[in-house]
């Protein structure tokens, strides 16, 4: 049987009135996870004010060897 570990990677958004994610700055984040074996799993959009999200959870796994 498969057993799998887990990591959890928090991505904060920028701007005042609109919510931003630097792209370059994201995909260079999933790419350094990736060379290290993680995979993404889920990701999850967190807002602290109706409307605007402030932040993404990212959840990564990768098989225990």
């Amino acid at each position: 049987m498969k057993k799998w570990e887990y990591f959890t990677e928090v991505i904060n958004t920028k701007g005042v009135f609109t919510t931003k994610i630097d792209a370059s700055e994201f995909n260079q984040i999933l790419n350094d996870l990736g060379k290290e074996g993680w995979e993404l799993i889920d990701k999850t959009p967190m807002a602290l004010e109706v409307g605007k999200t402030t932040s993404i959870v990212c959840v990564f796994k990768r098989e225990l060897v």
